[in-house]
C-alpha cells in the first residue's frame, strides 16, 4: 500500500498514525535481534517502517535483504531508502527491481552523506547528482508502482542553511514525482510549524511526516543534536540537565518534552509522525505510551487475520493458512515462497517438486548447540522434558524448538490444562481455545474488519508415546465431535477425517462479507508439518554429542513418538479436547534413558 493512501485513510478514521525507521547493524547477530525487536514493535501498531541505505557493498546489501525480510516473513508495509550516493545507475536499477520483487511499494529517494573519505557530496560517475534526479528515474521506470517520499529540511542540511533555495529543492522534487516528505529530526516545534506554513506557501501540498527522535539517554540525545545541528530548545536543556547521569530520569523527562512536542505538531495539521527508533524499542514505546497510542485492552490492535499477513508480492491476497505453522510464521513464509501453484493455491501445490523439501528454506532449529543447551537444558527423562515444557507455559523462557515466540494471553483459557498435561508426559507443542462468537474488536481474539464476530474450535497438538496414542485413538473415535490426524516420523498419516479437505478452525463473520475462514487443518498440509516439526526435535537432539544420554532420548522421541492434532468441531467448549486424556499418563516418567 501507498504511505500516501495509508495517511489518507488513518486522516479519515481519526486513528493514531505513526511510523518507524530502523537501520541495518554491523553484525549477524545484530541483525537477527533486530528482526525480532521489528516483530515486537510491530505490536505497537506503525503504519510502516523504514530501512535506512547503506551506501556501498554489504550494507546495501543487508539493506535490500531487511526489506524483502521485512515484507514476506514479518508482513510490515516497508518503505525503503535509496541514496544516489556511491551508486552508478545499475546500481540503482539493480536495488529498485529487488524492491519491486520483495512486494515493498515506498521508496525514500535521497542524496545522501558523502563517503567518510570525501570532505564534500559529489556525484558518482554514471549517477545521479541530485536526490530529483532519482525521483524522476523512478517514476519514469516504474510509473506509479513506487509512492516515493523526499527530505525535507527545516533547519537547513549539513551543506545547505539556505532555507529558500532548499525550499527552492524541495519543490522539484515534488514536480518530479514525489508523494511525501519525511523531514530531519528536530526539537523545536515552532520553527517546524513556521516551515511546514513556507512549505504549503510554495504549492506543496503532499503529506509532510515530521521526523521524531525520542530520547534514551542524555549522551546519546546531545550527540545527535549535535550531528544534525538541530537546536534544542532552552527548556529542554533546562529539564535534562540536571538529571543527566540518571538514564532512567532522562528518559522520563524525555518522554513528556517529546509528547508534548508531538502534541502541538498534531493540533497544528500534522497527522502522522515519523519516529527514527534507533534500532530501540523503550523510548519510543514511551512516547506512544504517554501519547495515549500505545495498544491496551481499550485500543487493541486491530489484525486483518488471525496471523500476520505477508506483503511480499503475489501474496498480499492470502488468506488461509493451515494452523500448525501457527507458532513459526517465517518457516510457513519461507517454505512456501516458491511452491510452484502459489498463489493460485491455497498454500501451495503437493505436486511440486518443492514440496516437502526443508533444506533450501532454513527452517531448522536457529541458534548455537551451546546456546540452546544453556537455553533449555540437558534432559535425561521425559518428565525433564515435559518440565522444559512446563517452563514455557509457566512463561519462564521464551520459546521452544517448535515455538519461536513467547506464549501468547489467548493461552489463558486452557493455561492450567495445557500445563496438567505436560507434566504427565504429553508433550504440547500447539493449541488454541474456543472462542465462540466474540467482536472482532476483542483485544485478545479478535481480528478483521470492524462490527464483526469471530469464532474458533478448540485445537491441540502434542507429541505422544505409543503406548498411549492407541487409547488416544479409541476415546476419539467415541467422541462424535474430535477428529485427528496423527503421523510418526516415518509412518503413514492416520485419520478420522471425513474427507481429504480442508477443515476450517477459525472463521469470521463480518458486515457485507462472506465468511472468511483463515485457519485450517488438512492432510496434505500436516504431512508437510510432520517432515519440519520432527525436524525441529532431531534438531535439538544434535544439540548434544553422539551417544549422551540428552541425544539419546530426543532421538528416541523424535523416532517412536507420534506426532497428532485433535479438533473440537463443537465451537461451544473446551472440555471435551481435554477430557480426552484424563487418566493417561507417560510411563517411566523420571526413569533415564540407557545410554548402554
Amino acid at each position: 500500500m501507498h504511505i500516501k493512501d495509508m495517511l489518507l485513510e488513518a486522516e479519515k478514521d481519526g486513528q493514531p498514525s505513526f511510523s518507524f525507521e530502523y537501520f541495518p547493524p554491523k553484525t549477524a547477530q545484530g541483525v537477527q535481534n533486530l528482526y525480532e525487536r521489528i516483530d515486537r514493535m510491530y505490536n505497537l501498531g506503525p503504519k510502516f517502517i523504514d530501512i535506512t541505505w547503506g551506501a556501498g557493498g554489504r550494507i546495501a546489501e543487508l539493506t535490500c535483504e531487511m526489506v524483502l525480510q521485512a515484507q514476506s516473513v514479518y508482513g510490515l508495509e516497508t518503505c525503503m531508502h535509496l541514496t544516489c550516493t556511491d551508486m552508478a545507475m545499475e546500481k540503482v536499477n539493480d536495488a529498485l527491481q529487488r524492491a519491486y520483487k520483495a512486494g515493498c511499494t515506498n521508496i525514500l529517494a535521497l542524496r545522501g552523506d558523502p563517503p567518510r573519505a570525501q570532505e564534500k557530496w559529489t556525484a558518482t560517475e554514471g549517477g545521479f547528482q541530485y536526490a530529483r534526479d532519482l525521483v524522476k528515474h523512478i517514476r519514469a521506470t516504474y510509473g506509479d508502482h513506487f509512492d516515493i517520499g523526499v527530505a525535507g529540511y527545516p533547519e537547513g542540511c549539513d551543506d545547505n542553511k539556505d532555507e529558500d533555495q532548499l525550499l527552492d529543492h524541495l519543490k522539484e522534487k515534488v514536480d518530479m514525482g514525489a508523494s511525501f516528505i519525511v523531514t530531519q529530526m528536530f526539537y523545536d516545534a515552532e520553527n517546524f510549524i513556521r516551515w511546514v506554513g513556507k512549505v504549503r506557501e510554495r504549492g506543496i501540498a503532499i503529506p509532510i511526516l515530521p521526523g521524531i527522535m525520542p530520547i534514551a539517554t542524555y549522551a546519546s540525545f546531545m550527540r545527535r543534536a549535535k550531528h544534525m545541528q538541530c537546536k534544542v530548545p532552552e527548556a529542554w536543556m533546562a529539564a535534562l540537565e540536571p538529571v543527566k547521569n540518571d538514564d532512567v530520569a532522562v528518559r522520563e523527562i524525555g518522554m513528556t518534552l517529546v509528547a508534548e512536542m508531538c502534541r502541538k505538531l498534531l493540533a497544528n495539521g500534522i497527522h502522522h509522525l515519523h519516529f527514527y527508533t534507533m534500532n530501540l524499542a523503550q523510548a519510543t514505546r514511551m512516547v506512544l505510551e504517554e501519547l495515549h497510542w500505545a495498544p491496551c485492552a481499550e485500543r487493541p490492535l486491530q489484525h486483518a487475520l488471525p496471523w500476520k499477513q505477508s506483503k511480499a508480492l503475489g501474496r498480499r491476497d492470502e488468506d488461509v493458512r493451515p494452523i500448525f505453522w501457527r507458532n513459526r510464521n517465517k518457516s510457513y513464509v519461507l517454505r512456501t515462497q516458491d511452491w510452484d501453484e502459489f498463489p493460485n493455491g491455497r498454500w501451495g501445490d503437493s505436486r511440486s517438486p518443492a514440496f516437502g523439501e526443508l533444506d533450501a528454506y532454513g527452517i531448522g532449529l536457529t541458534g548455537t548447540n551451546e546456546a540452546n543447551r544453556k537455553k533449555w537444558g540437558e534432559p535425561t527423562t521425559v518428565q525433564e522434558i515435559a518440565d522444559i515444557f512446563v517452563r514455557y507455559l509457566n512463561q519462564e523462557i521464551d520459546c521452544l524448538p517448535w515455538s519461536e515466540a513467547p506464549l501468547t494471553s489467548e493461552a489463558d483459557a486452557i493455561k492450567d490444562r495445557l500445563i496438567a498435561l505436560n507434566r504427565r508426559g504429553l508433550l504440547t507443542i500447539n493449541s488454541q481455545p474456543a472462542v465462540d462468537g466474540v467482536k472482532s474488536s476483542h483485544p485478545v481474539h479478535g481480528w478483521g474488519p470492524s462490527n464483526g464476530y469471530v469464532y474458533q474450535k478448540a485445537y491441540l497438538e502434542l507429541l505422544v508415546p505409543a503406548s498411549i496414542f492407541t487409547q488416544m485413538i479409541k476415546r476419539i473415535e467415541s467422541k462424535p465431535t474430535l477428529t485427528y490426524y496423527a503421523v510418526t516420523k516415518d509412518g503413514e498419516l492416520k485419520t478420522n477425517a471425513p474427507s481429504d479437505g480442508p477443515n476450517a478452525v477459525t472463521w469470521g463473520v463480518f458486515p457485507g462479507k462472506e465468511i472468511v475462514q483463515p485457519t485450517i487443518v488438512e492432510s496434505v498440509s500436516f504431512l508437510a508439518w510432520r517432515d519440519e516439526a520432527f525436524r525441529l526435535g532431531t534438531d535439538w537432539a544434535h544439540c548434544f554429542e553422539s551417544n549422551t544420554a540428552s541425544r539419546i532420548l530426543l532421538d528416541q522421541v523424535m523416532n517412536e513418538w507420534y506426532l497428532i492434532n485433535v479438533v473440537n468441531n463443537d465451537f461451544h467448549e473446551n472440555e471435551t479436547i481435554f477430557d480426552l486424556f484424563e487418566g493417561l499418563e507417560v510411563k517411566g516418567l523420571d526413569e533415564p534413558v540407557s545410554t548402554s
